[in-house]
């Protein structure tokens, strides 16, 4: 049974068209509740700063509580912050309404289970296979109760906070700290500056429209310029929901996710507590590949997303991966990929190599890389066409082992993504145009 509404990451849409309507909404909390709280129970709901989130917590609420669960009331607060709380309180999972990087007209709604992990896909069918029902309300003594909890999240700072090597504090550092307007935009800036940090903020301001409008970790023009302007050691940008993260060095450099994991990497390996492989996708730039090797470090790449980063870690017994978008996993701080804890443990490695950001990413040189996204009129997997392959073959050849080739087809729309590296700029493009123009001409 494959699913029609959980996508990789949950449930998003555009607000106001299926699926993310209040009445389907109702129904999703009523469904979850029959799933993952079958005997009464408890859900805390958390969400990003979307004008939207309110109206998507109303109708949440209302339908655990006719369905018997307790809820709690988070507010605010980053995604992996909400995973943390579900753990803290006991809840029997945990709901977040954000559309993460996306812009404020969309939203999404996602779930994670009572030990703070993303739930199996076995249980997102189980919740689809409930949505056909109509949405339960229980007699008045059987029903829940909701209060709100969002003065804990001082618990959550706490947490993060805590993540950081014994006595190891931020003071004397200078940091630009962009929240994207979106849900960590109190807890971020207070548990730097808490740390002992001086905090210079952007992107701190929601008004319930600006979520990731020219900030955070999708746009670091703001923050480039900043840096740079108020003599900061560095920058950090999250997006909306909190749990990417994207830095910018003091000459106002970008440092993305795959230098990130470069840096964590080599701390890791110098402090002896890097367990199994580095993990990255496929889209991972064949830069942080080799610089890995030249460091003895192993590197494994699987498909795109981080919940296939996250399976592949569990299964190696590792605890370091991500992807270029900055959405970087350090289980051996937290369950899930959480924006500010990775910016806490790379600013530990900092502190602890008295060197700054751009000394510690200068060891990985990032490939040229090209992404061409190519229309067809309908999905095919572009290596089953003979014609493909060839070129794919000859392009290969002549990149040789500086190089790298990747062709997929969409799995949203009628489009073949080519993606090509190299340690030449010109060959790269001239290869991705190659290839390019082998998927227009293909007949599956």
């Amino acid at each position: 049974m494959s699913r029609k509404f959980f996508g990789t990451d949950g449930i998003r849409g555009r607000v106001g068209e299926a699926p993310m309507t209040v009445d389907f909404a109702l129904r999703l909390a009523s469904a979850a509740a029959r799933v993952l709280a079958p005997q009464r129970g408890c859900v805390l709901i958390g969400k990003d700063t979307r004008l939207s989130g309110y109206m998507f917590e109303s109708a949440l609420e209302a339908g655990f509580v006719a369905a018997g669960v307790d809820v709690l009331l988070m507010g605010p607060l980053p995604t992996p912050g909400v995973a943390y709380m579900t753990r803290h309180f006991g809840c029997n999972f945990g709901v977040v309404i954000s559309a993460s990087h996306n812009p404020y007209e969309d939203n999404g709604i996602k779930f994670f289970d009572g030990s703070g992990g993303k739930l199996s896909d076995a249980l997102e069918l189980q919740i689809e296979a409930e949505l056909a029902a109509a949405p339960v309300t229980r007699a008045s003594g059987a029903l829940g109760r909701a209060r709100r909890v969002d003065d804990s999240r001082a618990q959550y700072q706490d947490f993060c906070r805590g993540t950081l090597p014994a006595g190891m504090n931020l003071e004397g550092l200078k940091i630009v700290i962009d929240c994207a307007n979106g849900a960590a935009y109190k807890v971020a800036p207070r548990t730097l500056a808490d740390l002992g940090a001086e905090i210079v903020p952007i992107g701190c301001s929601p008004n319930g429209r600006n979520i990731n409008d020219g900030c955070g970790s999708t746009n670091l023009h703001l923050l480039q310029l900043t840096v740079p302007g108020v003599r900061a050691d560095f920058g950090v940008a999250l997006d909306g929901d909190g749990d990417r993260l994207m830095m910018v060095d003091h000459l106002g450099r970008q440092v993305d996710g795959d230098q990130l994991l470069y840096v964590l990497a080599c701390a890791r390996k110098a402090s002896g507590t890097l367990k199994g492989p580095v993990v990255g996708t496929q889209m991972s730039n064949l830069g942080l590949e080799l610089a890995l090797r030249r460091q003895g470090i192993g590197f494994e790449r699987v498909a795109v997303g981080d919940r296939h980063v996250l399976a592949r870690l569990k299964e190696a017994g590792a605890t370091l991966g991500g992807e270029t978008s900055g959405h970087i996993l350090c289980l051996d701080c937290t369950t899930t990929g959480d924006g500010l804890i990775s910016a806490l443990q790379v600013i530990a490695a900092i502190r602890s190599s008295g060197k700054s950001l751009a000394e510690l990413a200068a060891g990985m040189q990032r490939f040229p890389q090209v992404l061409l996204n190519v229309a067809v009129q309908e999905r095919f997997d572009p290596m089953q066409v003979a014609s493909v392959r060839r070129a794919v073959e000859q392009v290969s050849a002549t990149l040789g082992d500086t190089g790298r080739v990747l062709l997929r087809a969409s799995g949203t729309e009628p489009v073949v993504r080519v993606m090509v590296e190299s340690s030449d700029d010109k060959l790269t493009r001239e290869s991705a145009e190659i290839l390019a123009e082998s998927v227009r001409s293909a007949r599956p």
